[in-house]
């Protein structure tokens, strides 16, 4: 097991003006799995390759458990990346395919029979090792590479977009799978998506990267809870941004004066709270309590998105769709914004 530091990472492409890294800095501690998170060109893949040595940061260093691996060679750093696209070897069987890197570490054949039975076992494809990978589905040949990386028992598992290729139904599946095997085995990992559920699902710490830099390093509840500034919460899927001045006790907005949570940041600022906090008011609600008029009712089958207004503000609220069966557009709701769930950005 192996603890990951990566400090002041940058990368500029030859030709480019701005970095497609700038100075990202990580502690990822040994045993967890840690998800590079953002949307395409951000410089999470061009992060994971210079991790694994198969590109050479412009500055910057990573080292595993305190010495710089930048000199070593891609082979030597005991890390394997499972890329998006598998790569596997056709003309090859199943078996075949997850046991070449032990083949190639010269492993005794009797070894490797067995290693890669255990193998094919934890991934769920105990039958298969006889079958060419042009006979497998999608996610069984996404297993078979996950076999082929976890049998060399690498110091650190690194995984580009791991499941962009399957459907909803096999993304679950898989979900499940990278992380009981993550835990099973105490493989350092590192996960490149652009997914915030997959992110927060299978992660135990999240790293934001936007424009080539790091916005937040934090647990995944952080994220929907504290977000760092308003390009990070609208990642998340936040929409809610009210400006307005807070006391650290209060804020004073177009919403009018609400409570805040102990703690809260003071000063100009804008107060925040996801959609699906928005709640209903009952009737002794108390403070926090606002009347909104309905906008606009978007039915989204599990759930109902209400466009509201209070007073000239607009608020987006999800609500379970049998709270606002009987509610239409232009109908007064009473609305209430639990105190725990504010949060104040500057």
């Amino acid at each position: 097991m192996t603890h990951v530091s990566i400090k002041e990472l940058t990368k500029v492409y030859p030709g480019a003006t701005e970095p497609s890294l700038d100075r990202l800095s990580l502690e990822i501690p040994t045993g967890e799995l840690t998800a590079l998170l953002g949307p395409s060109g951000c410089g999470k893949t061009t992060t994971m390759k210079m991790i694994a040595g198969l590109l050479e940061p412009t500055s910057g260093d990573v080292t595993f458990d305190g010495r710089s691996v930048l000199k070593d060679k891609p082979e030597d750093r005991g890390v394997v990346m499972v890329f998006q696209n598998y790569l596997l070897f056709p003309y090859m069987s199943v078996a075949d395919n997850v046991g070449f890197g032990l083949k190639m570490r010269k492993v005794d054949p009797v070894e490797i029979k067995r290693r890669v039975g255990e193998m094919l076992e934890l991934v769920k494809l105990p039958d298969l090792g006889d079958r060419k990978p042009s006979a497998l589905s999608g996610g069984q040949q996404q297993r078979v590479a996950l076999a082929r990386a976890l049998i060399v028992q690498p110091n650190v598992l690194l995984l580009d977009e791991p499941l962009s290729n399957l459907d909803a139904h096999l993304r679950f599946e898989m979900r499940d799978l990278i992380r009981s095997l993550q835990q099973e085995m105490g493989i350092t990992t590192i996960f490149v998506t652009h997914d915030q559920e997959e992110a927060v699902v299978l992660a135990d710490r999240v790293a934001l990267i936007l424009d080539g830099r790091m916005k937040q390093y934090d647990l995944p509840d952080a994220f929907y809870k504290r977000p760092v500034d308003e390009a990070t919460a609208r990642f998340f899927g936040g929409h809610n941004f009210v400006p307005g001045t807070s006391d650290g006790c209060r804020f004073d907005s177009p919403l009018g004066k609400l409570t805040l949570p102990e703690g809260a940041a003071t000063g100009q600022g804008k107060l925040t709270f996801r959609p699906e906090n928005v709640r209903i008011a009952p009737e002794a609600a108390g403070q926090n309590t606002l009347n909104a008029v309905i906008a606009d009712i978007i039915y989204l089958g599990t759930q109902t998105r209400l466009k509201l207004r209070v007073g000239e503000t607009e608020v987006d609220a999800i609500m379970n769709p049998n709270e606002v069966e009987t509610f239409s557009v232009g109908d007064t709701l009473p609305i209430y914004l639990p105190i725990s769930t504010l949060w104040v950005i500057r």
